[in-house]
């Protein structure tokens, strides 16, 4: 079932200061047409600038996720992010007056409240996902980052902290689809040890700075005038250290709230790639470098995969069409699963099955959730490959077809009633002494849903005994 793009009903604003640059900023969301995605524009700056939030646009992950783009910059993006891709909110325009997101508590919660107070409108266009179908690695052994993506049917993370600290220990958190991210994942803070924000003060990095906005973690003892500090910095006489642990400005949403916003971080940060995705993200000791660099990895893959869409005319007239099929293959129904061959040269084939409700196999075969079985999809396959190779004699009709390897199968998508099948196959090696090496991928809305490698033998038939055809 196909799911529509959505954008806002209507414009909302968010004020607050920036994190790391102090600045008071404004941010509106706009609603945006149809595959428009999210882009930021610096209303502030001549000429409005626009910036796509674009993982290619990245230049800097020091301390949060920074975008370059037309001379404009923007600074802590993630939080931004994660919140329109938690309530799946497609095609967002970010105007900002300043070049920074605000912090507001350094969660995603306050841009989650106010998306929703203007409420989601679906639009024509179809949601388009990336569909994960094999394994994708990133390791960076020197920061002990490792992060994996695995297949999966929803947009699923998992991530484990672990900073040798005894304050912190060891976390992990889960979102089992991107449903949970509201309740689960969006009220969770930013968090940064308390040596971390002394380190950080004292060069002036933290300028918006405030107890409100992130949760200290004390991993050591701490001295009355590194107290003394803290209060004059932070501008509070309730400044509080009591051995080790959480700074006392804040109560834990969750015991492993650090864990969870660091999965927040890598909803924000992976929105960069682009596309709505399918898959179980999991990653240890994740960081913006680590995300931003996997979230390149995925944007490759997909650009990759895209090269293996093709577009198929089947508006055209057939090659052969299902009575010319008849006199080269000897399949009758219910066991003829080829109904028209679109194109057909010395070494290539292509053609086509129009999946039914009124398949014989879906009797058997999940009636309540029809889909085909896979060996015939192997099965329809081969008879558009068995077309290619009983073409090389003159008298087709006397000859058969049998396999004789299958290699390389790969299921990448199920094909239920009203699919139409296009199988594209080409030889591997030449026809030598009536044997066939081909491979194919099967597509369905241009989209491959299968691949193999078969051999395959055609022989004559003489006198109802088999022999080698001898073809070249």
């Amino acid at each position: 079932m196909s799911v529509k793009q959505r954008t806002l009903k209507a414009p909302v604003s968010i004020s607050g200061v920036g994190l790391h640059t102090g600045k008071q900023v404004n941010l509106t969301f706009m609603p945006a047409p149809e595959n428009h995605g999210y882009k930021f524009q610096r209303v502030d700056m001549p000429g409005n600038p626009i910036i796509d939030a674009d993982v290619d646009n990245v230049v800097d992950t020091s301390r949060g996720t920074t975008l370059e783009q037309n001379g404009a910059k923007v600074h802590t993006t993630e939080h931004v992010l994660a919140a329109l891709v938690g309530l799946e909110i497609d095609n967002v325009l970010i105007q900002l007056d300043g070049p920074e997101m605000p912090i507001m508590d350094g969660s995603s919660m306050p841009f989650v409240a106010i998306l929703e107070k203007t409420g989601a409108i679906e639009q024509n266009a179809e949601r388009i996902y990336f569909e994960l179908t094999e394994n994708l690695t990133y390791e960076d052994p020197i920061k002990k980052v490792e992060m994996l993506a695995v297949p999966q049917d929803a947009y699923r993370a998992t991530v484990m902290v672990d900073y040798n600290s005894d304050v912190l220990g060891t976390q992990h958190a889960s979102m089992y689809h991107i449903g949970e991210f509201k309740s689960e994942i969006a009220m969770c803070r930013t968090f940064v040890f308390l040596h971390e924000l002394e380190a950080l003060l004292a060069h002036n990095l933290i300028k918006g700075g405030d107890l409100n906005n992130a949760i200290v973690l004390v991993d050591k003892e701490v001295s009355k005038e590194q107290i003394a500090h803290l209060q004059k910095v932070f501008h509070r006489e309730d400044v509080e250290i009591k051995g080790k642990g959480v700074l006392n400005n804040t109560t834990l949403h969750y015991f492993n709230e650090p864990a969870r916003h660091k999965l927040l971080d890598i909803i924000g940060d992976l929105a960069l790639v682009g596309t709505p995705l399918k898959m179980h993200v999991l990653a240890a000791r994740p960081g913006h470098a680590g995300n931003v660099a996997f979230a390149k990895k995925i944007k490759e893959l997909i650009k990759s995969k895209k090269k293996d869409v093709k577009n198929f005319d089947l508006n055209k007239e057939p090659v052969l069409n299902i009575y010319d099929i008849q006199k080269i293959l000897p399949h009758r129904q219910p066991f003829l699963l080829i109904d028209k061959i679109m194109e057909l040269t010395k070494e290539s084939v292509i053609g086509v099955k129009n999946v039914t409700m009124n398949e014989e196999f879906f009797k058997g075969h999940f009636p309540e959730q029809p889909v085909m079985p896979g060996v015939l999809l192997i099965e329809a396959m081969a008879q558009a490959g068995g077309i290619l190779v009983l073409k090389t004699v003159p008298d087709p009709e006397n000859y058969l077809t049998y396999f004789i390897k299958i290699d390389g199968v790969k299921f990448r998508q199920q094909v239920i009633p009203g699919d139409t099948v296009v199988f594209d196959l080409r030889l591997v090696t030449p026809i030598r002494r009536g044997i066939c090496h081909m491979k194919g991928t099967a597509y369905v809305n241009n989209k491959p849903v299968m691949e193999a490698e078969m051999m395959a033998q055609i022989v004559k038939v003489k006198n109802n005994e088999p022999a080698l055809a001898h073809t070249s």
